[in-house]
């Protein structure tokens, strides 16, 4: 066994943080820091990255070599820092009064910390099934890397049965959370001189109909969608958050474009919301365009897309995840995660993790230091159920 010696959650929190991995940029830095760390305690690391090579994961196993067992599971990438007040230097971790300051934190290197300086006490345990670790990149942006990851464990990588996605939940379990599909609508319009309206197809005249439905879907959604309770709100939403167009005042504008979002709840289908939207612009906004011109066009282009997560209540890893968290309740959330990507490939997933969603993102993110002390007891519980037979079956 490795000789290196023990660091403690926060000491590798203060590394993790330091490195820069804004999601633009790329991770591999902090990915060689942690491939080095588990090498010092003979954990040997698997690395799959993008397709430029500067972007990777590391999936690393612990204990058996086999099929099953419990993958932890965390992102290294964050949001950016620019434009935002910070009153410390966000990639040096600030400690004071109860809590540990800097982008990341709590979104979600604080558990990523608490996985890794579980590593020598795991390593320790006489694990019947493996413990996994998933560290991965691009989360913030379209979950690119727990996509390759993935299919990197259905082309012979082993499989876990079981999965913690520790995003900041306050440590409590998290059983159900919203899909994304994120798109990009391209309006091509028909240039001309602005006194001759007729003569020419106003692109931002067609973006702002399709916008307008949009709005007009967004309120339906809320007035008369499929409820699910727990959720906040309970229904799905959609909205436009970008919008360009034009050039100069004088000249119909010949392209404009916007980026909309679905974030569905369980049974709600963002493809098939984004077909029917298609057909209504079909046969309204583009009717008149191509009166005037059979090239305008308006197209609607995924961007990235997220699936939800639902976990029934009643599977065996919400009575794990609840007793090694101490937590008599689970929840829903509507912002996403890795964990229905995970799901999807067969993995039974649940989101647990320390520090509250509300810190980040923002200048001055912090996580609380007993949730960091509460994570570091959770993961070492997890842990132990490992060296025993389960209670109740859990399929591979």
């Amino acid at each position: 066994m490795g000789t290196a010696p023990r660091l403690p959650t926060l000491t590798i929190l203060e590394r993790l943080v330091a490195f820069d991995t804004t999601s633009s940029r790329s991770n591999l830095a902090l990915i060689d820091w942690i491939e080095t760390y588990l090498a010092a305690h003979d954990v040997a690391c698997r690395r799959t990255t993008d397709a430029t090579g500067t972007k990777a994961n590391l999936h690393a196993i612990i204990g058996p070599h086999r099929d099953g067992g419990l993958a932890l599971s965390g992102h290294v990438d964050t949001v950016p820092v620019d434009g935002q007040a910070w009153t410390t230097d966000p990639f040096a971790l600030h400690v004071a009064d109860g809590r540990a300051t800097a982008r990341g934190a709590c979104d979600m290197k604080g558990f990523v910390a608490s996985a890794l300086a579980a590593v020598p006490e795991l390593m320790a345990m006489d694990l019947q099934r493996p413990v996994h670790l998933f560290i991965s990149y691009n989360e913030e942006v379209d979950c690119e890397g727990a996509h390759v990851l993935v299919r990197d464990l259905a082309q012979g990588g082993l499989k876990p049965s079981l999965c913690v996605v520790g995003e900041p939940s306050m440590m409590k379990p998290i059983t159900a959370h919203k899909g994304r599909l994120s798109v990009r609508g391209t309006v091509r319009g028909l240039a001309g001189h602005s006194s001759q309206p007729a003569k020419g197809v106003n692109a931002v005249h067609a973006a702002s109909e399709a916008i307008a439905h949009i709005a007009a879907l967004s309120r339906r959604f809320a007035a008369h969608g499929r409820r699910e309770p727990g959720f906040e709100p309970e229904h799905t939403t959609i909205h436009v958050g970008l919008v360009e167009g034009g050039a100069i005042l004088n000249i119909i504008p010949e392209h404009a474009s916007f980026e909309m979002e679905w974030r569905t709840v369980p049974g709600d289908d963002a493809r098939l919301e984004l077909d029917r939207l298609r057909a209504h612009l079909r046969d309204t906004t583009e009717r008149w365009m191509h009166a005037v011109d059979p090239s305008t066009s308006i197209q609607l282009e995924p961007i990235s897309t997220l699936p939800p997560l639902s976990l029934d209540p009643a599977h065996p890893l919400v009575g794990l995840v609840k007793q090694a968290s101490g937590s008599n309740d689970d929840g829903k959330v509507s912002y996403g995660t890795e964990a229905g990507i995970y799901q999807n490939a067969g993995i039974a997933s649940i989101v647990c993790g320390p520090g509250d969603i509300a810190q980040a993102h923002k200048p001055d993110e912090w996580i609380a230091l007993d949730q960091l002390a509460a994570c570091d007891q959770f993961i070492r519980r997890l842990a132990q159920t490992l060296t025993r037979p389960l209670a109740r079956p859990v399929p591979a």
